[in-house]
């Protein structure tokens, strides 16, 4: 398997993964763990150091834990058990997630940097490393294999020969538009502003806080703060964000949407701007050619959906694709598609309608939305299904 990173690629292997992300670093675990030869190559000269994706939800700690650092990813974040949907000061429900039937009944808040962390730790210890930074140029499939052609940090090019080639290098995937695989969907009319911040927050900090507004939807969750107090994500839409949003930024969203009381926005420790796009790959294969992540699948941010069910699929196909290379039939792999790609759509679909219904505009319409969620969620049965979906525990 490929080891200590160098300037030198082997000539073939069995496995080529692309994109070190949290779906491919899970995926090259898995082979690692299998005894699969492989190569992990990403285009980055580092790894990232910023937090983006910072939900781990039950269904995905039940997955690393059988890759064994569950543990380790829960003493690195918070652990918040409790969802609230607000509407300026009034409080329309809450949900718990302390019923769920799960070793992790609640939602962990880690930074997704620390996550890498942890999953680089534990790739290395089962022999395995990433090879930076190289660039796909060219993927072609024939003659029973796949040859990945690269450009290398110096700019020497080369190629590899695979049996297999794992796409998890994102929604602008390389990989996939190599395949001429089709990336369905649409991309959301507001921007999102995404910032790290310390500040004075009223809201206890076992909540994750979802505020709806005519101005958009603001969700604030808590981050580990041992060193930093007050730490937190902010995530909203707004019609068009500053490329790399300010405190005052910050501090306008939240004046306007929050709850209230004293919010103080102290310093923006990262912040960011995108936009939000809800596609579905049309194939999750093509040969020997499979896609996995947001190279596979992008969609809203809102429930904290996407860098889970990225994990989870590169945590169902690396055992699937060790099957194969250690000698049964092919066509096992398409269970991948045919079991994964199905949670995207709903994963799609359903962080769709929460982003539609929470960015209403419309006076009676929000009059609506607002009742229907306060006299909804007092019903036990509707508030334990939402739980158990956002937790993601239905993709078992």
């Amino acid at each position: 398997m490929s080891t200590t990173p160098s300037n030198k690629l082997p000539d073939t292997t069995a496995v080529v993964i692309v994109g070190a992300g949290p779906a491919g670093l899970t995926a090259a675990i898995t082979l690692a763990d299998a005894g699969v030869d492989f190569v992990l190559l990403d285009q980055l000269a580092e790894g990232t150091n910023t937090s983006r994706a910072a939900v781990v939800h039950a269904r995905t700690l039940e997955m690393l834990k059988e890759l064994g650092i569950a543990d380790e990813l829960i003493t690195r974040g918070v652990v918040v058990p409790t969802f609230t949907v607000h509407d300026g000061g009034r409080t329309l429900a809450t949900v718990g997630f302390d019923n769920l039937p799960t070793e992790y009944p609640y939602t962990l808040m880690v930074p997704q940097d620390t996550t890498e962390t942890v999953l680089l730790g534990r790739l290395r210890k089962a022999g395995g490393d990433v090879h930076r930074p190289y660039e796909i140029t060219r993927v072609v499939e024939e003659n029973d294999a796949v040859t990945v052609e690269y450009t290398d940090g110096t700019g020497s090019s080369g190629a590899i020969r695979a049996d297999y080639l794992i796409g998890a290098d994102g929604m602008h995937s390389v990989v996939r538009e190599q395949a001429n695989i089709g990336f369905t969907g649409d991309t959301y009319p507001a921007s999102f502003v995404l910032a790290d911040v310390r500040m004075n927050w009223p809201i206890a900090r076992n909540e994750v806080a979802l505020h709806l507004s005519p101005e958009g939807i603001t969700v604030v969750a808590p981050l580990p703060d041992d060193t930093e107090p007050n730490r937190y994500r902010v995530v909203a839409t707004v019609d068009e964000a500053p490329k790399q949003p300010t405190a005052a930024d910050i501090q306008t969203i939240l004046d306007t949407r929050g709850p209230g009381g004293d919010v103080k926005v102290l310093e923006v420790q990262w912040s960011s701007r995108f936009r939000v796009h809800h596609r579905v790959a049309d194939r999750y294969r093509a040969g020997r050619i499979l896609l996995a992540g947001d190279a596979a699948h992008v969609h809203s941010p809102a429930g904290g959906q996407g860098m889970n069910i990225g994990i989870q699929d590169a945590a169902f196909l690396g055992p699937l694709l060790a099957r194969v290379v250690n000698g049964e039939p092919d066509t096992i792999l398409d269970s991948y598609e045919t079991t994964r790609r199905p949670v995207a759509l709903g994963v799609v679909a359903f962080t769709d309608r929460m982003t539609k219904t929470a960015t209403l505009r419309p006076l009676p319409a929000r009059f609506v939305r607002n009742t229907a969620i306060s006299l909804l969620t007092r019903i036990p049965a509707v508030r334990n299904k939402l739980a158990f979906r956002l937790a993601e525990l239905a993709n078992r």
